[in-house]
């Protein structure tokens, strides 16, 4: 085999939505300010004891069932998180617990915002090396349990879920090549610290670093693909907020792509929001199978790291 596909998604979101409105009872905000400034109107939170190994399963079984493949094909489960509050089991080895699997290599990776796409990488880089041929590649944070609900900057963002990829060997590559980086010495404008752990960041540095830098990169994953902006049918970023997901994605140039929006519904969910935002585009029938698909992540770290793959 010469590289790796995606071959089925699932997602979960918990039940529960906070809109704009509930959230104006809890702090000074307006759904007026907060669709002007973030462009979200709703998000889904969990329960107090839902956890993220239990969101991750979820939307892990999904894929798993659109897949076709048994759990004891699965050997290596990628679960991308910043919101694992347990250390050990980690939330992977949870999840293959929770579905029964065999005996697969079980790894937590902590890139925040960027996480789905640098464990998809990762999955793919292991395939490639033959380490393994079949993986659940999850994106899952209860990013509500980071989050200030007194704090109007931040937790007009915030929300939970889960988004799953069964990524397996192929012959003919379905993942392209990874464009991965990151600024350290910026790394501050993002942060989860604390006791308890806390979210918090600098708006406006994060705006202008993602609107001003991010495009160029983005058209050169394109281009270590060999695909043109002009030939996406899908672009699919880190839904971190509407006002920098559209200007990116017209910077790009991706004329003819449908634009993943997922944030006015669900709010930013950090490694979950790609998955959980291609999973649906799937869903709902607006992407063709085999279509080349950008999926873009960045945020915490002012990591970043994309990939062009062929939908499913």
């Amino acid at each position: 085999m010469t590289g790796s596909h995606v071959l089925a998604l699932g997602h979960y979101q918990p039940a529960k939505v906070l809109g704009n409105d509930d959230l104006a009872a809890m702090v000074d905000t307006s759904d007026e300010w907060i669709r002007s400034r973030v462009g979200i109107r709703t998000r889904h939170l969990a329960r107090p004891d839902e956890t993220v190994d239990e969101m991750a399963a979820a939307a892990a079984a999904k894929a798993l069932a659109h897949s076709g493949l048994a759990p004891s094909d699965i050997d290596l489960v990628l679960v991308a998180t910043c919101t694992a509050i347990d250390r050990s089991p980690n939330m992977a080895a949870r999840v293959a617990a929770r579905l029964g699997l065999a005996h697969p290599a079980t790894m937590d990776l902590n890139v925040v915002c960027a996480g789905f796409t640098h464990a998809l990488a990762t999955a793919d880089h292991t395939i490639r090396a033959g380490a393994a041929t079949a993986a659940l590649v999850i994106g899952a944070d209860k990013f509500s349990a980071a989050t200030d609900w007194t704090d109007r900057s931040t937790c007009v963002l915030t929300g939970d879920g889960a988004g799953a990829a069964v990524v397996v060997a192929a012959e003919r590559p379905g993942v392209g090549p990874v464009v991965w980086g990151s600024v350290p010495e910026m790394g501050g404008a993002v942060r989860i610290e604390g006791t308890p752990p806390r979210f918090a960041q600098e708006g406006q540095t994060v705006y202008r670093w993602a609107t001003t830098h991010l495009p160029p990169i983005a058209r050169e994953v394109c281009e270590r693909a060999g695909t043109s902006p002009e030939e996406l049918a899908g672009v699919v970023l880190h839904q971190a907020n509407l006002r920098i997901i559209e200007p990116v994605a017209q910077k790009l140039g991706a004329v003819n792509a449908v634009i993943a929006r997922d944030v006015v519904e669900s709010g930013n969910t950090s490694a979950a929001s790609i998955p959980l935002a291609l999973s649906k585009l799937v869903e709902r029938g607006e992407v063709a199978s085999g279509a080349p698909v950008l999926l873009f992540g960045f945020g915490g770290n002012l990591s970043y790291a994309g990939q062009v793959i062929r939908c499913p």
